[in-house]
């Protein structure tokens, strides 16, 4: 079909630049004059601005109506304006929903379910969630240490070794050593000791603490000696001997031996109980003194020598370790 033959009826057979073509000049067609419209005589001249051309009153009023609802529609709840023509079915010039005022996207989906506006994540409901985590977190460390230190303590009570970081303090009830433990030393009575010079027991005074009440007498004469061969010292040092006797009135003093060397003073025999003279039997005391003795046995003797006193009735003998007075 060709414009010359039946011409251009309808807008759409109508070639605005038929007149560039020798075809549609031989069938009539002129370029556009200053006001009128162009094309091949007889065609349909409707000059209109874009967007003016009406398809039937209904159908313009329905189609701004719709725009307008599209346009103040909630977001994400819009939906395109639906292109009806003036019998009410669709319209042939449809225009997309973008091309409307707010330009509105092609596609839009609902946010839940398509109730309310546009809302943005559930950041409360993030953050008491991650709250939790970390509540969780921490809840199994926690429990993981106790039962580590529970672990621990659970091998010390075990019995396993301190280690070097530990602190092993003495224990108050643990014993000394065996030299620094007190060493039972002997003790001698009277009667066992060995007499000379004049030297006796006897038991008429009361108060002796020997067995049977035994004492020696007869010390008040020069010669008049007692002699002890102790046995057992456990190691070389100062010793305490001790010596009980009475002495009523006068004080007295008589000479220390100590393995055949005499010792530094005189053994102290005072009337420390305060006895009357003659009153023996309320002039029992003790005394001391402080020899060194040798590992083993030793031979400790108390005699009258020349310038002694030596008026006093002898019960015991006795030795303690280092130097005491009581």
């Amino acid at each position: 079909m060709t414009p010359g033959n039946n011409g251009a009826s309808t807008p759409e057979d109508d070639d605005p630049f038929g007149y560039l073509y020798a075809d549609g000049r031989d069938a009539g067609a002129t370029p556009p004059s200053g006001g009128g419209g162009y094309g091949y005589p007889g065609s349909v001249n409707r000059v209109r601005a874009v967007g003016e051309r009406q398809y039937g009153q209904q159908g313009q009023q329905s189609q701004q109506a719709q725009t307008a609802q599209y346009a103040q529609a909630p977001y994400g709840q819009q939906q395109a304006p639906q292109q009806q023509g003036s019998q009410g079915g669709p319209n042939a010039h449809y225009q997309a929903p973008e091309t409307f005022p707010g330009g509105a996207p092609t596609t839009r989906q609902s946010l839940h379910g398509g109730g309310g506006g546009r809302r943005g994540p559930n950041t409360k409901g993030l953050l008491i969630g991650a709250i939790s985590v970390v509540a969780v977190v921490v809840i199994g460390i926690g429990a993981a240490m106790i039962g580590s230190d529970d672990g621990d303590k659970g091998t010390d009570d075990a019995g396993s070794a301190p280690s070097a970081a530990q602190t092993v303090e003495p224990s108050e009830t643990a014993k000394k050593p065996a030299e620094e433990e007190e060493v039972d030393l002997p003790t001698i009575d009277a009667k066992a000791l060995k007499l000379d010079g004049g030297a006796t027991t006897a038991s008429d005074v009361k108060g002796a603490k020997s067995t049977g009440g035994t004492y020696v007498a007869g010390l008040n004469a020069p010669g008049a000696q007692v002699t002890w061969t102790v046995n057992g010292i456990p190691k070389d040092g100062v010793y305490t001997l001790f010596a009980g006797y009475s002495a009523a009135g006068e004080d007295g003093e008589m000479t220390l031996t100590v393995n055949g060397k005499p010792f530094g003073s005189k053994l102290n025999l005072g009337n420390f109980a305060g006895a009357p003279q003659g009153d023996f039997e309320k002039g029992w005391t003790q005394t001391y003194a402080w020899p060194s003795l040798n590992k083993g046995t030793n031979t400790i003797s108390v005699s009258c020598q020349d310038g002694d006193k030596c008026d006093v009735l002898l019960d015991q003998l006795w030795l303690k370790e280092g130097k005491v007075k009581n």
